[in-house]
This record gives C-alpha cells, sequence and structure tokens, in this order.
C-alpha cells in the first residue's frame, strides 16, 4: 500500500452554493407554511424544500478541512482512494472516509531500559527519536497504530541495538560510551528499518541515558577508577624512565662524575623513587663516603 495524492476542489465556493441552498429550502420550506392557495403548490413547496436540504447535506458531507502539515486519507466503502495533501477546506465525493494524518515532526523518549551489553554486563539506556509520517496510506493501513507501533518498534531496536556494543571501549573497537555520533547513526539505521513499512521517516535518534545497573554501577566504578589509576601510573613510570635516561646522558656528556654500574643503578632507583611516588619524599644526606 503507496501513498497516491489525488486532486481536490477548493471548498470555499461550494460553500457558498450550500448557503444559498439553505436559504433556498428555508424559503419554501416558509412559503408552505405561510399558506399556499392550493394543494399543488404546497406539495411542490414541500419537495423544493426536501430537495434543496438533501443537496445541501450532501455537500456538506463532502466538505471537510485539512490543516497545514496534514494529510487527509480518503477511502470509499473500504477501497483506498489517494491522498490529500492540500491545506483549506477541501471538496472530494460526500461518499469517501476521511482519515486525518499529522505530518508533523514529533519525537519520542523511550523509557529507561535495562539491557546486556555486549560483555554480559546489565545496563541502563534510553533514547529520544525524532519522527514523522512519511506514507500516510501506509501509516493508516499497513499497521493497526501507527504511533504504538513507533514506541514498540523503536525500544526493540534500542535493545537490539545495545547488545551490540559494549559499554566502554577496549582498543579500538566502537563502544556506546565513546563513539556517541556512531552509535546514533546505527541506532537511527536500526529503527529506520523496523519502521519503514508503517511510512515513518526517522528523522534523529540520540542516546539520553546511558548508565550501569544500579546492582553493578559500584564495582563497575571501582573498575573504571583502576583502569583510569593504571593508565596514569603507566603514563608517569614512561615519564619518570625518560627523565632518568636524560638525567645520566647529562652528566655523562658534561663529564661531571663517573658512574658505575652499581652507582647508577642507584641513583635510577633514587629517581624513580622521587618521581613516582604520590607524596613528597623525603631526602637523606650521606655525609660518609661515597664507596
Amino acid at each position: 500500500m503507496r501513498e497516491n495524492e489525488v486532486k481536490s476542489i477548493s471548498g470555499i465556493p461550494f460553500l457558498l452554493f450550500m448557503l444559498v441552498l439553505l436559504a433556498a429550502g428555508l424559503y419554501l420550506f416558509g412559503q408552505m407554511l405561510g399558506g399556499a392557495e392550493s394543494k399543488g403548490a404546497r406539495v411542490a413547496w414541500v419537495i423544493g424544500g426536501f430537495v434543496s436540504f438533501g443537496v445541501w447535506i450532501t455537500f456538506l458531507g463532502g466538505l471537510y478541512k485539512v490543516e497545514p502539515n496534514q494529510s487527509a486519507v480518503l477511502s470509499l466503502f473500504g477501497k483506498y482512494v489517494g491522498t490529500v495533501r492540500t491545506p483549506g477546506l477541501r471538496l472530494n465525493n460526500p461518499f469517501y472516509t476521511k482519515k486525518k494524518i499529522s505530518l508533523r515532526v514529533r519525537n519520542f523518549e523511550s523509557g529507561k531500559l535495562k539491557v546486556n551489553e555486549l560483555e554480559g554486563s546489565p545496563i541502563e539506556i534510553a533514547a529520544i527519536v525524532v519522527w514523522e509520517v512519511n506514507d500516510s496510506a501506509e501509516a493508516v493501513f499497513n499497521v493497526d497504530d501507527y504511533e504504538s507501533f513507533v514506541q514498540i518498534q523503536s525500544e526493540a531496536a534500542i535493545r537490539a541495538m545495545a547488545t551490540s556494543y559494549p559499554y566502554d571501549q577496549h582498543g579500538d573497537e566502537i563502544s556506546l560510551r565513546s563513539h556517541p555520533a556512531e552509535i546514533s547513526e546505527r541506532l537511527r539505521h536500526e529503527i529506520q528499518d523496523r519502521l519503514a513499512k508503517a511510512g515513518i521517516n526517522v528523522i534523529e535518534s540520540r542516546i539520553s541515558h546511558l548508565a550501569y545497573s544500579p546492582e553493578i554501577a559500584g564495582a563497575m566504578l571501582q573498575r573504571q577508577q583502576a583502569g583510569a589509576i593504571i593508565a596514569a601510573r603507566k603514563k608517569i613510570v614512561e615519564g619518570a624512565v625518560g627523565m632518568v635516561e636524560d638525567a645520566l646522558e647529562s652528566l655523562k656528556a658534561k663529564d661531571i662524575i663517573e658512574l658505575d654500574d652499581e652507582r647508577k643503578a642507584t641513583m635510577v632507583s633514587n629517581l624513580l623513587v622521587v618521581l613516582c611516588s604520590d607524596k613528597a619524599t623525603q631526602p637523606v644526606v650521606n655525609t660518609g663516603s661515597l664507596y
């Protein structure tokens, strides 16, 4: 079922015509109540009044209003006829059934869903989906309730996407927390694939909430802190080794002092302790011999 746009007639001229018919019907009934000279004349007034009101009611059923960014899906006795997107007061076959569909951009925010990410850790995730109706015929006839369909399928897509990536990054792989742009685009494609059959176009999707589940949040926080401490220590050690190497080369180049392997080891040990320590070191002054 694909949308087929049909033409409609402007309803303003017919609205004026209906006002004339209404006035004519009221006039004819007034003449009948006022009393005609013959029975045949009274019958003619009655027939004319009923004809005028019948035509007026018929055209009244064919008038309908289309708001900006709205469409009217027309069907005749269960058969889809077409869709009208022209805004204003419109006129079509009075026997058409008309269903109004909003074409405005809408957004949907899912609740906090508890799922297991790629590594099996339970997490909480929620997302915001910006969408619009692209094909009103599919939205009406392919699904029962397209708004409910958007909600259920979006949450299913969020669950499927969350189980495909880890929460934290390990190496160069994409993770939920470290690559928001890639994750959002993947999520949009996941939702679009599920909503295409309902005539829905997904404009944008963004993760609005991402966290570990409360039962493991404390343990995961400790793991993250440990990882950060290890990474920081690694950087400190790398820098300290470079500084010690520069110090030894500088002493050797300037011929300030000649150190054997044992004294080099002692100096390296002392410098690493000073550079890598969390707290300020306490110096010990050696007043005796170096040997």
